[in-house]
């Protein structure tokens, strides 16, 4: 991998990487890593600069590119198709409702908010204005949790787009670079943070404590669910793909010598 910034998990138990620089998504099953989908340095291509994956209520990938300023959903032969019409300019983050709602963080400068896109497509609309959002997810609420790296760390919009501050400030150690998020079922936020080289765990109306910090982690940007443990994606690490549980033991996921693009 060059690169990963982002990883989902599938109902099969692949992992769905996505790389900023191959450009493209890696697909990781028994640690074998293949590339999925090899983008483009053409401009205007998909996923040329893709920056985050998820799955949408139906199991299928989308991923948010800023290259072009798009969301796409991947079809059954495994291509990209623009999920939606406007602009998402920099997509850092997706989230899914159980209606099929597609919400995407967007970091563009001047621009930043959550944007939401209708279940059967169309325009993507402003849905809330929040300060700079680099990552972002979902509860069985519909409630979105949104990492901010300015501003109040930790937020909470309902679906009427109403924000809620659960973490006030930014309170991690400075300097700090809090970036992916992942929800535990019993509401403990995890947070990824790449200048601290650490994982926080946030309990529902507690502050943030580190849940691990070092090695193996160098600068974890992105973190989500595999079965009952985290996984990390850290693109400066030895090993880009690790599983932490949620007691803080780490290990890195070996990866074998990938197929070729």
């Amino acid at each position: 991998m060059v690169y990963p910034v982002s990883a989902v998990v599938d109902s099969e138990g692949a992992i769905l990487v996505a790389d900023l620089k191959l450009p493209g998504i890696w697909k990781v099953m028994d640690g074998k890593p293949a590339i999925y989908f090899q983008g483009s340095p053409e401009f205007g291509t998909p996923l040329k600069a893709v920056r985050c994956v998820a799955l949408d209520q139906e199991g299928k990938l989308l991923a948010g590119d800023s290259a072009t300023t798009t969301v796409f959903r991947f079809d059954a032969e495994g291509k990209p198709q623009p999920a939606h019409t406007g602009r998402i300019g920099i997509p850092t983050a997706i989230a899914v409702n159980k209606a099929g709602e597609i919400f995407a963080a967007d970091l563009e400068p001047g621009r930043h908010a959550i944007r939401k896109v209708p279940a059967g497509g169309g325009e993507a609309v402003e849905f809330a204005k929040v300060q700079a959002p680099r990552g972002m997810t979902i509860d069985g609420d519909g409630r979105l949790y949104v990492v901010q790296h300015r501003g109040d760390l930790l937020i909470r919009l309902d679906a009427e787009g109403k924000s809620e501050t659960l973490v006030a400030g930014q309170p991690l150690k400075s300097p700090s670079f809090p970036a992916g998020i992942a929800l535990g079922k019993d509401g403990t936020v995890y947070l990824a943070d790449g200048y601290n080289h650490a994982v926080w765990k946030v309990p529902p109306g507690g502050a943030p404590e580190v849940l691990i910090e070092g090695e193996p982690l160098a600068h974890p940007v992105w973190i989500t669910w595999r079965g009952e443990n985290l996984l990390v994606v850290d693109p400066r690490a030895k090993t880009p793909l690790i599983e932490v549980t949620p007691q803080g033991k780490a290990t890195p996921i070996e990866l074998k010598v990938p197929a070729g693009p």
